[in-house]
């Protein structure tokens, strides 16, 4: 598989950050690429571009030689991954499968020496930043895989990625990733009490992250979540909810119990989010979390 022209990748998963990186993909591989989601409208994104249209998983395996992965938790990559009429059930295989998708290390773990097992290679391979990011192509992927499986993969993840990382073996990038998600998810939570606290001493929100912005308090979340949504108070639905943030800190604490590690802060940003769930502000992006500050609702309560 060494000359891409040949090289048929599958897609699985259209979903907000799923969609753009396939399309991203389907414009910049000079192979073939076949697509596959459960929801029909999700393949509007790609119109305009070479990608085929997939009628299943089995459908993907019986033709992609690698075969992404964009699915919203650990489950739903296990099923595609390994469960009936998923990606390994039928007669034909593909060699690689990777997953851009956040899981629990220990889940990546156990798939990767599952689908070893069938004789399918695995890597996780997580991504951040922004939707606009996936589209411009510009994300950054964290990689868990074997050296030789990553030099094989890292030249197609320069086709949604401008940062590629090899963090180590498998399940290392799912680490990466989520310590990654949990500072931004913890900063997001200190930035909002900081931008509450210091509006109502009289300074103006807008002046104080300009200030903050030219010391040592300068952060990605303060001129990204700060400025573009918690200084104009605008939460749209339809993208990151506290709901999925949630999902990746119980994966932070489940990582850190398994660890040993006191992650007392993280404990805490889940509290300020579950308080977020509770509200109105459910569904809502999760920099809403300033209102919850601002209400003076504050974190639900530790009752451990």
């Amino acid at each position: 598989m060494n000359d891409d022209t040949e090289v048929v990748i599958g897609f699985v998963g259209l979903g907000v950050m799923g969609g753009p990186m396939c399309r991203n993909i389907a414009q910049k591989h000079p192979g073939p690429v076949i697509a596959f989601d459960m929801n029909p409208s999700a393949f509007d994104i790609l119109e305009g571009t070479q990608a085929r249209r997939a009628d299943s998983l089995l459908d993907i395996a019986t033709q992609a030689d690698i075969v992404f992965l964009s699915l919203p938790g650990g489950v739903q990559v296990e099923q595609a991954c390994l469960g009936k009429n998923g990606l390994t059930s039928g007669e034909r295989r593909p060699a690689i499968l990777v997953d851009l998708s956040t899981t629990t290390v220990a889940l990546a773990r156990d798939v990767h020496h599952r689908l070893n097992a069938l004789g399918v290679d695995f890597a996780d391979a997580p991504v951040a930043r922004t939707r606009e990011a996936a589209q411009r192509g510009e994300l950054s992927i964290m990689v868990g895989a074997e050296e030789a499986l990553f030099e094989r993969i890292a030249p197609l993840l320069h086709y949604i990625g401008s940062d590629v990382t090899h963090c180590g073996a498998a399940g290392c990038g799912q680490v990466v990733k989520l310590i990654n998600n949990a500072l931004v998810f913890e900063h997001t939570v200190a930035l909002a009490e900081m931008m509450v606290l210091g509006e109502r001493a009289g300074v103006e929100p807008g002046l104080l992250l300009d200030a903050l912005s030219k010391g040592s308090g300068d952060s990605f979340v303060l001129r990204n979540h700060g400025r573009k949504s918690m200084l104009p108070r605008e939460f749209p639905a339809k993208s990151f909810p506290p709901e999925y943030v949630l999902k990746d800190l119980s994966y932070v604490l489940e990582l850190a119990a398994v660890e040993g590690v006191a992650a007392h802060v993280a404990e805490l940003a889940q509290r300020y989010y579950t308080a977020s769930v509770n509200s109105d502000l459910g569904g809502r992006y999760y920099p809403a979390v300033i209102e919850i500050v601002d209400r003076n609702i504050g974190p639900v309560p530790d009752n451990s």
